[in-house]
């Protein structure tokens, strides 16, 4: 008789998908249509759904 240690658990796979989701369709692929730079640091993106042509506004700060 061979004993086999347990199988590790590896990661939980979220139900929630990562990134960037099109509030329409649900798609996760865009295009970036425009992006500007504020002087506080944050660059705006002006982006589009590559499926269903909505557009968003996206706005990333840097953290720290």
């Amino acid at each position: 008789m061979t004993i086999r240690p347990s199988p590790k658990p590896g990661p939980v796979p979220s139900p929630l998908p990562k990134g960037l989701v099109c509030p329409k369709c649900g798609c996760q692929h865009f295009e970036v249509l425009s992006t500007r730079g504020a002087p506080s640091g944050a660059v705006r993106r002006r982006r589009q759904c590559r499926h269903c042509g909505r557009r968003v506004t996206t706005v990333e700060r840097p953290v720290g």
